[in-house]
């Protein structure tokens, strides 16, 4: 049976700057169900990355609903969007935002830093085993700056999954890596995509999101079209 992990309905964000009004996102209605792979595709400027920050709790929409695991989560405050954030929600980015003061296992560790449900023995057997599934077992004492595009953002996506987050957020994530890079990353999303996880990524390269089996399309903040892998056939949103 197929379980809602996201549901947002008639979302709405507008940006408001020297009186004027930017209306980035406009009757955005999704459900993501636990599972999915979802990749959300646009021009730049259309909105999928406004859209990427409010399933993320980065941001909060102007109207509209939004339930992640049937609680709703639209008008919650700043220190519980932060809690449920760090619970329920893995980022991958394109930049990796790995801190360069710190080694490999202390950046996958450092969310965990904010669990106190966690003790620091199950800390550091959760890096581990985030560690083994990237196959960078053999870095975990290197620093961000000794390691090249590929493997820091091997290392954002463990720091990503560590928590086993609900959903996986990837705003471009190979957008700074080179083609051979780029097709490992992917790799490692199908990988932990077929293990169970709830993927849904931002890409502007059409040969990341035909890896999806949910394909998205974004225009001036509205959903246009989506395509389901499985069954190929385009629908146009209401």
């Amino acid at each position: 049976m197929t379980k809602t992990l996201i549901k947002l309905a008639n979302i709405k964000k507008v940006f408001y700057t020297d009186e004027v009004e930017t209306h980035a996102l406009n009757d955005i209605t999704l459900t993501i169900n636990k599972g999915d792979y979802i990749s959300i595709s646009g021009p730049s400027g259309c909105g999928k990355s406004t859209l990427l920050s409010l399933l993320g709790l980065l941001d909060t929409s102007s109207e509209g609903l939004y339930q992640l695991a049937e609680h709703d989560v639209s008008n919650i405050s700043k220190k519980e969007r932060a809690r449920i954030r760090n619970m329920e929600i893995g980022f991958i980015f394109q930049s990796f935002n790995l801190i360069s003061d710190l080694d490999v296992e202390e950046n996958i560790e450092l969310p965990l830093t904010y669990r106190k449900d966690l003790s620091k023995d199950q800390r550091k057997a959760m890096v581990k085993e985030a560690l083994e599934k990237v196959n960078m077992s053999h870095r975990s004492k290197h620093y961000p700056l000794q390691l090249s595009g590929g493997q820091q953002q091997r290392i954002a996506v463990a720091r990503a999954i560590v928590g086993k987050p609900s959903i996986i957020l990837a705003d471009e994530p190979t957008g700074n890596l080179d083609s051979k890079n780029a097709e490992a990353v992917m790799e490692l999303l199908d990988l932990l995509h077929r293990e169970g996880a709830t993927i849904c990524m931002v890409t502007h390269d059409p040969r990341s999101a035909k890896r999806a089996v949910r394909n998205i399309d974004i225009l001036d903040g509205q959903i246009v079209a989506e395509q389901n892998q499985h069954t190929s056939n385009d629908t146009a949103a209401a």
